[in-house]
């Protein structure tokens, strides 16, 4: 016993749960009440014996909110006035310690509740004072036009919110795939993230879209499954689709109490007790009670798992547990599930209803017990601005040196350019300079800002972990590093995707001209995986995104913001050309007429290389055959190259060209000879290397009713689709998953809606690009007459 004391364990376990109103459940009832007693926000309060856990209800005045809301923030004025702590600035001093920090993202698929959750943690925190909703259009989160429009998210925005002591820096992200580059540059800068699901859906596309993008920059990450209360809701099917689909290892921490209509709560296994949900009062008041006697054989079950897993955290505790029967107390249990979600070894699992008001307040009570704090992630890597090679190290820490990395451009109609910043070490102050250390540029910094969705409130310091907006920043665009001037560092940029969709738009008049190249510059300011160039040839403005949807909006943007009215052709798909097999070929440049001419010779080797690869060089120069300083104009010919290939004009893809020899002449050799040459090259070894024409191939799911899944299946067989699987859905509905070139899927929603009488939906997302048809690619080549340059 004296082991157990010393490492938080409880008494021998007799059985995997204490049954209701026995001495231990008691005793973790007065636990709950000491734990929770000192909690900042008014709507948290816990009791038992079945008293509700808050008796202030929701309607009661803004002043007593405001009061409650004032004592949790050391009563700053400022604070109390807007319901939230700020960065304290204005004291010199930093008022909530890093490591009470979290900074967190919402991400799911579309639909799934991303933004009508943190509404409800908005209002539950005291940082709202009233709860929007996404189908009013009346959400604080969407505050773009075509968000409220819609009922969509289109652009991740941030806000801050304060939860028992705990300063809560969280990003709602978009959830549809037409947007996942927001999604993309959250992850970058986060520490942990909420992956909602939708209980009756499951995990969806893109659910598994943006669960890769978290494994990519290892965000520990914690499992809502919401919409209990809707028909179909089934708890236990997403668990194991997060293991089918997810690959994941799923930590149930709470079971739903009832589902669909009766979905009143959940036995929260920790504590091992019910929490529910009774009134109406917008979920501010809620109830501890104990486990239903139906439930308990189940949450012993769950319990028993939940122990089993997390006493592999330490070799200690997991000792007293197995050899003998010692159960780790509460706080044990919470440090070893802590644990284990840094190290990614398992994801908690939670459950509830955000529309329904109900297991918000467990949500962001996981959050803080969970999810790391900017202590808790190793620190940060980057480069010497001089010499890459070099490894710097920052910690995060106030006397640090300041780095920081630019995650996303805003245009604010008040502010101008804003430039949202992760900062990673060290502080900042309004008014001084920093450095781009890309761009090796000081850019001085105007004003700090701390953003709620679009409103702002200016700050005087921002310090480590903070995300914060700068404004007056002239040259620094999404992905790079700004630092101290003395201590400069450049961080690891981002990866942006290529756009797959392009359509040609023209201004409508003269006067719309000048505003619509200023509109398409700054909009791809903020969003770099939206792309516009000039076609020399038919004299027309090409837009490119990814996807119908993003253009739509992009368009709609340059009219409501930059009063430009434009025509828009038809969507174009952005196809890729490689080559099959490997060429080699000799190619010499030679324009000797009197006087210094132009001589170089060069052998390369074209060589296909596996999917996703992109473009290799490698040098096998031996001897000097060709000097290293005609190396560049060699590699510079066949990068210019690269983005026009020989069939169509499309980007080259997937190919490493080798410089395996050549000869130069002593007078007429120069740089630009060997670049000409690498063109030509090109040209020709290309040509021979069996070029192929690449076009996207998207992901498709249908849900339609069985009635229409012969129409549906026979529709994407006539698109050169490819069924993968279909299965059933809640509600007698049909799921169909397939894989159709993204050129036979332009307009598809409409005949969607026409053949399912308006019942059925889809969804798509890139997987991959794949060989066009033949017959397709001659009449792709025929229509692009367009050809690498001499």
């Amino acid at each position: 016993m004296a082991q157990a004391a010393r490492l938080g364990l409880g008494a021998p376990l007799a059985a995997a749960a204490p049954a209701a109103g026995s001495s231990e459940s008691r005793r973790r009832a007065r636990h709950t009440v000491r734990s929770n007693g000192a909690m900042a926000s008014f709507a948290g309060l816990k009791s038992t014996k079945g008293l509700p856990l808050s008796s202030t209800s929701v309607d009661a005045s803004a002043a007593l909110q405001r009061a409650k809301l004032s004592q949790s923030v050391k009563s700053n004025s400022s604070t109390a006035r807007r319901g939230v702590v700020c960065m304290a600035a204005d004291t010199g001093k930093r008022v909530v310690p890093l490591s009470d920090y979290r900074n967190i993202g919402i991400m799911a698929h579309i639909d799934a509740g991303k933004t009508t959750t943190t509404e409800r943690i908005l209002f539950y925190t005291g940082r709202n004072y009233k709860i929007g909703e996404v189908h009013e259009g009346t959400a604080t989160m969407d505050w773009m036009e075509q968000e409220q429009e819609r009922g969509i998210t289109i652009t991740s925005a941030a806000t801050t919110a304060m939860w028992k002591d705990h300063r809560i820096n969280i990003i709602d992200t978009p959830g549809h795939v037409d947007f996942t580059l927001e999604v993309e540059r959250a992850l970058r800068v986060l520490d942990g993230a909420i992956c909602l699901f939708d209980s009756v859906a499951g995990v969806e596309p893109q659910s598994e879209t943006v669960w890769r993008q978290a494994d990519k920059y290892g965000v520990p990450r914690i499992c809502f499954v919401n919409k209990m209360d809707r028909l179909g809701a089934n708890f236990f099917r997403t668990r194991d689709m997060i293991v089918s689909n997810l690959g994941a290892k799923p930590l149930v921490l709470q079971l739903p109490i009832g589902s669909e209509e009766d979905f009143q709560g959940v036995i929260d296994l920790v504590e091992m007790e019910a929490v529910v949900w009774k009134g109406e009062e917008l979920g501010a008041k809620f109830y501890s009670e104990p486990i239903p006697e139906s439930l308990q054989e189940l949450a012993a079950e769950y319990r028993a798992l939940l122990l089993e897993t997390v006493v592999e955290q330490d070799d200690e505790v997991m000792e007293a547990y197995l050899l003998e029967g010692i159960e780790p107390d509460v706080d044990t249990v919470k440090r070893l599930v802590r644990k284990g979600t840094i190290a990614l070894s398992f994801v908690p699992v939670l459950c509830g209803s955000a529309f329904k008001n109900k297991g918000v307040q467990p949500l962001l009570d996981a959050v803080i017990d969970y999810l790391p704090a900017p202590l808790d992630v190793p620190p940060l890597n980057g480069t010497d601005a001089e010499n890459p090679d070099i490894t710097i190290i920052r910690q995060p820490d106030d006397k640090e040196p300041f780095a920081g990395l630019a995650f996303k451009i805003m245009t604010d109609s008040f502010v101008g350019s804003l430039t949202f910043v992760r900062v990673y070490s060290g502080e900042l102050t309004a008014g001084t300079y920093v450095l781009n250390a890309n761009k090796g540029k000081k850019e001085r910094i105007g004003r700090l800002l701390e953003m709620h969705a679009n409103s702002r409130e200016d700050v005087k310091v921002a310090r480590t972990g903070d995300i914060i907006a700068l404004a007056g920043l002239k040259d620094t665009v999404t992905g790079e590093t700004l630092c101290d001037p003395e201590k400069p560092v450049i961080l690891e940029r981002m990866d942006f995707p290529e756009p797959v969709i392009k359509v040609a738009i023209e201004p409508k008049t003269k006067a719309d001209v000048d505003k619509m190249s200023t509109g398409l510059v700054k909009l791809a300011q903020e969003d770099p995986s939206f792309r516009f160039s000039r076609d020399e040839e038919t004299n027309q403005t090409v837009i490119e995104g990814m996807g119908e949807l993003h253009l739509e909006i992009i368009v709609d943007r340059l009219k409501r913001e930059f009063k430009v009215e434009a025509n828009v052709g038809a969507p174009q798909v952005n196809y890729r050309e490689s080559i099959s097999k490997t060429s080699e070929v000799k190619y010499v440049h030679k324009k000797q007429s009197g006087g210094q001419g132009q001589f170089a010779e060069i052998v390369v080797r074209f060589e296909p290389l596996d999917a996703g690869a992109g473009y290799e060089f490698k040098s096998e120069i031996k001897g000097g055959t060709v000097p290293k300083e005609y190396v560049p104009g060699v590699v510079k010919g066949l990068e210019e190259c690269m983005s026009n290939g020989v069939l169509a004009g499309y980007p080259v893809v997937d190919v490493r060209a080798v410089l395996v020899d050549g000869s130069y002449h002593e007078v007429d050799s120069s740089v630009l000879a060997f670049q000409l040459a690498a063109r030509g090259a090109f040209r020709e070894g290309i040509t021979k290397a069996g070029p192929k024409l690449l076009e996207p191939i998207m992901k498709v799911e249908v849900v339609t009713p069985e009635e229409h899944m012969g129409d549906v299946i026979g529709d994407l067989n006539s698109r050169r689709g490819q069924i993968a699987s279909f299965g059933d859905k809640p509600g007698g509905m049909k799921v169909v998953d397939a894989e159709v070139p993204l050129s036979e899927m332009f307009q598809y929603v409409s005949n969607l809606r026409s053949m399912t009488k308006g019942r059925a939906q889809y969804t798509m997302q890139l997987s991959k690009f794949d060989v066009v048809p033949q017959h397709i690619q001659n009449q792709i080549a025929a229509k692009n007459s367009t050809a690498v340059p001499a």
